[in-house]
């Protein structure tokens, strides 16, 4: 497991946006390149991924491409924010496959 002072500190911002705004649009209408990740984008709800250092730069970079887009909560896990709000629970993508799951020749 990467150590946080290695990797740095991560934030989640939700943000209530227009219902039409698909993940793909944001990600290429953020200014700023890769320093945002948008986490999932979906009926009216983002989760954008920033360093605690730049939620305000991140709100900001969002609100380009969705001027009416409002700043809901920050938390610093994902679970939290999904926990909180259950329409970003429903709407999140699916989990990624677990790496090396295939069974071994011989153990079914």
């Amino acid at each position: 497991m990467t150590v946080k002072s290695v990797r740095g500190r991560r934030r989640y911002v939700a943000f209530k946006v227009s219902g039409t705004l698909s993940r793909e649009a944001l990600v290429h209408g953020i200014p700023g390149g890769r320093r945002f990740n948008v986490i999932q984008c979906a009926e009216g709800w983002a989760i954008v991924r920033c360093s605690p250092e730049e939620i305000g730069e991140c709100e900001a970079a969002v609100r380009t491409v969705c001027p009416e887009a409002e700043t809901v909560t920050v938390s610093g896990t994902l679970r939290t924010l999904r926990d909180r709000y259950p329409v970003l629970k429903r709407t999140a993508p699916p989990k990624p496959a677990k790496k090396n799951t295939a069974v071994p020749p011989g153990r079914h």
